[in-house]
Formats: structure tokens, C-alpha cells, sequence
């Protein structure tokens, strides 16, 4: 999981990177209601922050929040699923909403939504977790929130 990530100094980074961040910041704080408000403000496009909007985050945001999305394939053999809500509730965190798809060629595709307020770890060990379940395959985090 943790092999698709980097941690570089932003300082190296084009400087719209950090804007997405600003753009994020202010839609979540309530001082921008509407994103083509908040891009302007910043000083980016809107192509530019819905480019890169799900794909920086501050490493805080990977380690705690309120809400988070994953996505996994599942083997369609019995008590996977519950295997894996085991281990996410072992974390301290809890389900919202679980939608699968029916299984093709054996493997469903599962998205789950989270809350981690009270997670005791971070998301990345809960990933590394999950992937250690036989028949829970690709555990990926869609969004952190």
C-alpha cells in the first residue's frame, strides 16, 4: 500500500500543489461555498484542482479525520467480508455503508465508507492489515476526509 507514496518537501513541488491544498482548506472551513470561488481565490484552475484533488493530501490527513473510503476485491468465498469488518472494527473504527458488487468471475468489488475518528492506528496500518486477509485483494483509500 504504502509503495504508491512519497513524502517530498513541497518546497521542490510546483506551487499548484500546495494551492489544491488552499482550495481544499477553504472549501472546508466555510470561508469558500462554491469551488470555482475558491480556485480564483488561490489562483488555480478548476481542471487543476479537480486533477489533482484526490491524489495530495497533508500526511495528517492519511493518520486521522472523520470519514474515510476504501475500496477492496473480494474473493466470493464465505466470512471474508465479516473478516475484514473484524479488523476494521478491531481498529476502533465503525461502518457507515457497505455497497457491493455482485461477484464476477468470483471477486466483488466492495467499497466501504468509515468513520475513524476513534481509530487507534492509521489508515495505511489498517490497509497493511487488510491486506494481510486471505481473499482481500487491491485495498485501496479512495478518500480521507
Amino acid at each position: 500500500m504504502l509503495d504508491n507514496y512519497l513524502i517530498i518537501h513541497k518546497s521542490i513541488l510546483p506551487e499548484y500543489y500546495s494551492k489544491v491544498m488552499e482550495v481544499r482548506h477553504l472549501m472546508e472551513s466555510g470561508k469558500c461555498h462554491e469551488i470555482s470561488q475558491a480556485v480564483k481565490q488561490v489562483g488555480i484552475s478548476r481542471s487543476t484542482y479537480y486533477k489533482y484533488k484526490d491524489f495530495i493530501y497533508e500526511p495528517s490527513d492519511l493518520s486521522k479525520g472523520r470519514k474515510a473510503v476504501i475500496s477492496v476485491m473480494l474473493i466470493h468465498e464465505p466470512g471474508i467480508l465479516s473478516a475484514m469488518l473484524s479488523v476494521i472494527s478491531q481498529t476502533g473504527a465503525s461502518v457507515y455503508a457497505i455497497t457491493q458488487s455482485p461477484p464476477i468471475h468470483e471477486t466483488a468489488s466492495v467499497t466501504v465508507t468509515l468513520e475513524i475518528s476513534a481509530m487507534t492506528g492509521t489508515m495505511a496500518e489498517l490497509m497493511d492489515e487488510l491486506s494481510q486477509i486471505s481473499g482481500v485483494e487491491n485495498p485501496k483509500i479512495l478518500a480521507v476526509e
